[in-house]
């Protein structure tokens, strides 16, 4: 009997990381991931395919670590010996890392660094080869040169993060012309599921609906509602990036829908489905405003439907209503959509079952 594919993840309990476990897993892969440590477990995502590691047959193996510990990178090498590499591993918060740059820069770009020498020591040490799938993103484009955006547009961060993002999209591809590595980049325009993070705008939007609906919250503060993005549904995303990892030779991909959405219309949708009106909620808040925005965002992704055979399977709007339905049901009130519950009904007899004083 053959021995399974080896993967190993940076960022396996992130949203896209946990994704992408899924579907390796599923595939027969044994799947070893990085976390980081901290004072709690902070697996959530992954909690419904963990297993015990003394368990027989088990295939998911977690590990600590860093991106910013080039020796503990090489050890869990030598130790995973890995078929194939994915890199989602990041401070992945774009407003965020103007507070914190030099720590965004140090594990987004030096990070990538460090697991690309680790890679190339190890498969010239072993002859043993690693293909490499480094996690690129829209952001880079930044101050958009031309629209929509493509594998060859030329990149103008508007953020530490995106400009960390630059950095290790030009060392993947210097590694791979200089090292022959195969070494890819996914250029993965926004994408979103029911596990994207709290404090990103989208998930922001539909906990908030979730819980004014459900009268734990009365307002969302949020900042720049012009914005356009191309959003798509993370579980597409992670399979190009498998796809990518499959191909006879290693190459760039931009992985989006070829739509843009503004937050206005996103709010427009998220608050339609439980018959509210988001202007009655929503409160701008400048805190949230970037130092240089970026207005604009929509990928081309002809390249990815032609060569990878990849295409998105959910809307825009199937997305906005599959995100409320996820924190609908987090928050314990029930609404199949078709029905047309009269949310906002629900919510004023809510408001005034709930005690006083």
């Amino acid at each position: 009997m053959s021995q399974p594919k080896r993967a190993l993840l940076t960022g396996i309990t992130g949203q896209d990381g946990s994704y992408l476990a899924e579907l390796l897993l599923e595939k027969g892969y044994e799947v070893h991931g990085l976390i980081r440590r901290t004072s709690t477990f902070n697996t959530d995502r992954i909690d419904d395919i963990y297993e015990d590691p003394h368990k027989e047959g088990a295939r998911l193996f977690l590990y600590y670590g860093d991106l910013t510990d080039g020796t503990m990178l090489r050890r869990i090498l030598e130790q995973v010996q890995p078929h194939e590499v994915y890199n989602l591993g990041a401070q992945s918060h774009v407003r965020v890392s103007f507070d914190s740059p030099e720590y965004t820069v140090d594990t987004v770009g030096m990070g990538t660094l460090r697991l690309l020498e680790a890679i190339r020591d190890y498969q010239q040490r072993t002859s043993l080869e690693v293909r490499f799938y480094q996690a690129g993103s829209s952001e880079m484009f930044g101050k958009v040169q031309e629209i929509p955006q493509k594998e060859t547009t030329p990149f103008y961060p508007r953020s530490p993060y995106a400009c960390a993002k630059v950095y290790a999209h030009w060392q993947t591809v210097n590694y791979r012309e200089s090292y022959d590595l195969f070494a890819c980049n996914g250029i993965l325009f926004n994408h979103e599921s029911p596990r994207r993070g709290e404090t990103f705008v989208t998930r922001k939007i539909t906990r908030a609906v979730a819980r004014i609906v459900a009268g734990q919250q009365k307002k969302i503060y949020l900042g720049n509602l012009d914005a356009k993005r191309d959003w798509g549904y993370a579980k597409d995303y992670v399979k190009a990036m498998w796809l990518m990892l499959q191909q006879d030779q290693p190459d760039d991909y931009v992985v989006a829908t070829g739509e843009t959405h503004s937050i206005k219309e996103f709010l427009d949708i998220a608050f339609q489905h439980v018959n509210l009106d988001w202007q009655n909620y929503v409160e701008f808040d400048s805190r949230y405003l970037r130092p240089a925005e970026v207005e604009l965002l929509i990928g081309d992704p002809a390249k990815a439907r032609e060569k990878l055979g990849w295409e998105p399977t959910v809307t825009f709007d199937q997305l906005v209503k599959l995100m409320v339905e996820a924190d609908l049901d987090a928050v314990g009130v029930q609404h199949n959509g078709a029905a047309s519950l009269d949310i906002a009904t629900l919510r004023r007899e809510m408001l005034h079952l709930a005690p006083q004083g």
